[in-house]
């Protein structure tokens, strides 16, 4: 039976049931195709008594809305999440990444963490505050959208630009890439992320004379663009500490023992960052990062007939920026690296607020904290992007909280947007419960 015929009355209570149902719609981004999907939510929401609405740049890929009514005596609130997910293709997986299988105490499938065991989280609890009485003081907005794997230009972007009244009065919102069990030095930290690096891609262009392929040529761009590769292979730009990093890390190193609290300290000092990085192991890339600007070669571009030496090459570079830095500093970073005979020209910057509003911060960790005894709820900055970074232009305060109470072992990072990509059956009714709980909170 096609998903969007099933009845939506048995998933009403079991957000499990709701997330793999999700996953059975094959939302690749590119194409997304989202339309089955969000009419699948949009039956689910409407069987529960909310009125929705619609809005779209392209019928196949649209957005939706619903809200939770509330007295007017306070600003609203919004949740908002994604369906659309990484490409699966060509990839050897143990489980049919669009078949939903629950196995072994995992839901799989592409989406099972990003995001389509948030958007069952979300979905549930509202409807669950629905269904209880519950009568918030602000508005609960709660939008699902399209595309966010691929730049956003038919979710958060087209909300922003064409629909920025539907916005008025909203502060802070809740989304995706926080919440989630992190086990470090054996205690269990739960990062909740209030910012995000920018976006800051580049094209380098890296010259040389041009000849005849039969002509021994050496020191032309081909080989310049060598040079290239591989001093950014092996050279980190400078260190920096950005205030949320060091308040992560602090945090770190505050409920460790000796001699890890040390290391994480160590840390923060910049004749030493990078000594404790290399010796950090599979750790190192979660640290890395976030103390950091980075830059990436990711495409390459150079000639155009087989039998003739080009005189240009360039390089797309995916530069990612620490908040409060500007591409010119990125710029002025890499000259010190590859020297200046290479052009640098900015190609798309996306900004981000530099310091985040983190008044909501200390609920959502008392939520963790009654959620799990254990945990020791952090400041995160992510180094991916979100589409936060887009209601940020409204002034929208986001925060990363789709909670997950995850085993020791298991990897986020390494997980999401990967092959066996799958979730905790119990972190999905975690996620649900904690959101609701906020919804109880923040309108209480």
């Amino acid at each position: 039976m096609d998903a969007t015929a099933r009845s939506t009355t048995s998933v009403i209570d079991n957000p499990v049931k709701l997330a793999r149902n999700l996953i059975r719609f094959d939302t690749t981004n590119p194409p997304g195709n989202e339309a089955k999907c969000i009419a699948y939510i949009d039956r689910y929401l409407t069987d529960s008594g909310f009125e929705t609405a619609m809005y779209s740049k392209s019928p196949d890929r649209p957005n939706l809305m619903t809200r939770l009514k509330g007295s007017g005596n306070a600003a609203p609130l919004m949740l908002y999440g994604h369906v659309d997910v990484v490409p699966a293709t060509n990839q050897t997986w143990e489980k049919p990444p669009f078949e939903g299988i629950i196995e072994g105490g995992y839901l799989w499938g592409r989406g099972a963490l990003d995001m389509k065991s948030g958007v069952a989280m979300m979905l549930s609890a509202l409807v669950r505050a629905k269904r209880t009485g519950m009568a918030p003081k602000g508005d609960v907005i709660l939008l699902i959208l399209s595309d966010e794997e691929h730049g956003s230009r038919f979710g958060a972007r087209y909300m922003v630009d064409q629909q920025p009244g539907l916005f008025e009065g909203v502060s802070y919102a809740v989304g995706e890439f926080g919440g989630y069990t992190a086990h470090v030095g054996g205690r269990q930290f739960y990062p909740i992320q209030i910012s995000e690096k920018q976006v800051c891609w580049l094209k380098a262009t890296v010259y040389g004379p041009a000849g005849h392929g039969a002509r021994p040529m050496r020191g032309g761009a081909m080989a310049k663009t060598g040079d290239l590769l591989r001093t950014l292979d092996r050279t980190r730009l400078p260190v920096h500490v950005p205030p949320v990093t060091r308040e992560m890390i602090t945090t770190f190193a505050r409920h460790l023992p000796f001699p890890k609290s040390l290391v994480f300290r160590l840390l923060l000092n910049p004749l030493f960052t990078d000594f404790i990085i290399d010796r950090l192991g599979d750790f190192s890339q979660h640290i890395d990062p976030l103390l950091h600007n980075t830059v990436n070669a990711t495409i390459i571009r150079g000639g155009e007939k087989g039998n003739v030496i080009p005189d240009h090459v360039t390089v797309q570079l995916d530069g990612r920026l620490l908040p409060g830095f500007t591409p010119e500093q990125m710029i002025e970073e890499l000259r010190r690296v590859i020297g200046r005979s290479t052009d640098l020209e900015v190609i798309r910057y996306e900004p981000f607020p530099e310091k985040p509003d983190t008044t909501l911060f200390p609920m959502l960790a008392d939520i963790l904290r009654e959620a799990d005894p254990g945990a020791v709820p952090t400041p995160l900055l992510v180094p991916a992007i979100t589409d936060g970074r887009i209601f940020a232009q409204l002034g929208i305060q986001s925060y990363g909280f789709t909670p997950m109470k995850l085993p020791a072992g298991f990897s986020f990072f390494q997980t999401i947007h990967g092959v066996n990509e799958r979730i905790p059956v119990d972190a999905i009714h975690f996620g649900a419960k904690a959101i609701y709980e906020l919804l109880k909170r923040h309108n209480g």
